[in-house]
């Protein structure tokens, strides 16, 4: 007789099927082509001229995607993404930032666009991923609040080009990296010191850019989804210090709750509303809130601060008191994630969220084999997807995953040093490799499971 075995069942799934997962990107990062078919210059470009990138590098070339983004989106459509976003290169679109539209910066969105669609996958468009339009910042750039016009003219644009292909728009991607970095340390471009205020009129200006920026696209494609993308980070003191208790409650007001609670509340937090009060205007809190279907959070670690007198806000970074670290030299705190999401639960009503960015950078190289084998990035994206699916099952309204990033690219002021891709990039031959973590991901999507 035949003697039929009971096989084991299958592991249910952590992650519902209408779960999304990819990646995400910046035009900036990977297109390269910074001089090809009108684009125009933007603050990326004077600030790399300028002597500012560590490795002396330059995004001129990048990852070329602007010519190879068929090959990228098959990397995509092989691992399984049911979601991509990607933003759009502003000085690309129109050049100067206002007025001249570039037909070529369009046609290239339509050809990529049409390309994730015909690979089944979802396109979620980033109107903002820092490559200010040069000719905008020598008029006072986001520390001006004449660039509100531009920026919902330029939303305008895009909507009503793209919008009936793309469903999904997010203005701004992380305003607190902008303000900060770019207009208070000066590591970012523009590479300026303007002090407290300046960095609260670049957040508020931001804010206010992106109120009118949903309205245009409402506007012109009612039936799109709108949202915004804030790399958010728990702030946390060193120690018990009152000094230093004051310090991390200064910085959650000034990187956290400025972007969320403006789009979420209309608010202004309290203990910033005596010097945010010249800035803002009647009106502008009712502009800056609007309804939206979904937000985008960044995280990557925790923030251990403390009292520093002369930086920003007099608050710098303390011992974060973690014995993992990225190739970076972030701190690794995969719980970080679950607070986040768990709060904006609690704290916010449980809006729809979705990890729009989590990722590291590690020194991988490719193997004798030809492989590229990261096993600390496996570990890093294994331990904070983990932390996604509890948060999930403690009721947090977290709608996808997106990997930073799909691609290794140019990382900012560190240039083409640092390596945050599941798939390496040989910045010689252009060459693509796929990761272990990569082929971790691909697992991930197929079973709905962290593994």
């Amino acid at each position: 007789m035949t003697v039929v075995r009971p096989t084991e069942a299958a592991p249910s799934r952590q992650f519902p099927k209408d779960f999304f997962w990819g990646a995400s990107s910046a035009a900036y990062q990977i297109e390269g082509a910074t001089e090809t078919d009108g684009r125009g210059p933007s603050i990326w470009d004077t600030f790399t001229a300028n002597g500012h990138i560590m490795d002396g590098s330059s995004a001129r070339i990048a990852c070329d995607h602007y010519h190879r983004y068929a090959e990228d989106v098959a990397l995509m459509k092989q691992a399984g993404f049911s979601a991509y976003r990607f933003s759009l290169g502003w000085p690309r679109i129109v050049p100067a930032g206002t007025g001249a539209v570039n037909p070529k910066g369009l046609e290239f969105y339509d050809r990529l666009v049409d390309k994730i669609l015909k690979a089944g996958i979802r396109p979620m468009a980033c109107l903002y991923h820092w490559d200010l339009p040069q000719p905008l910042e020598d008029m006072g750039g986001w520390q001006s609040r004449e660039i509100v016009g531009p920026f919902a003219d330029y939303a305008r644009i895009a909507v009503a080009r793209l919008g009936d292909r793309v469903k999904d728009w997010y203005p701004l991607n992380e305003p607190n990296v902008v303000a900060v970095s770019g207009y208070g340390t000066a590591d970012h471009a523009p590479g300026l010191r303007a002090g407290d205020l300046g960095i609260l009129k670049v957040l508020h200006h931001q804010n206010l850019a992106q109120g009118a920026a949903f309205r245009a696209i409402r506007a012109e494609r009612p039936n799109v989804r709108v949202g915004t993308i804030c790399n958010l980070q728990p702030s946390r003191p060193e120690n018990d210090e009152p000094l230093n208790r004051a310090a991390a409650i200064r910085w959650d007001a000034v990187w956290n709750r400025v972007a969320l609670d403006g789009v979420l509340r209309g608010a202004i937090p309290d203990v910033l509303a005596e010097k945010m009060a010249p800035i803002v205007k009647p009106g502008d809190l009712e502009t800056i809130r609007f309804p939206i279907d979904s937000l985008g959070i960044n995280y990557y670690s925790r923030m251990t601060m403390r009292h520093e007198p002369g930086r920003p806000f007099d608050v710098g970074w303390g011992d974060a008191h973690c014995n993992r670290w990225t190739g970076m030299a972030l701190p690794v705190q995969p719980d970080g994630l679950y607070d986040l999401l768990l709060e904006l639960k609690t704290l916010y009503g449980n809006p729809e969220v979705f990890v729009a960015e989590n990722g590291a950078a590690y020194d991988d190289v490719v193997s004798p084999d030809g492989q590229v084998h990261d096993p600390e990035r496996v570990a890093f994206l294994k331990d904070h997807v983990a932390e996604v699916a509890r948060a999930l099952k403690d009721g947090c309204n977290v709608k996808g995953y997106l990997v930073w990033s799909l691609l290794d690219n140019f990382e900012w002021a560190f240039g083409l040093s640092k390596r945050f891709g599941i798939v390496r990039v040989d910045f010689d031959t252009l060459k693509r490799t796929p990761k272990d973590s990569y082929r971790w991901f691909a697992e991930v999507i197929r079973t709905g499971r962290v593994g």
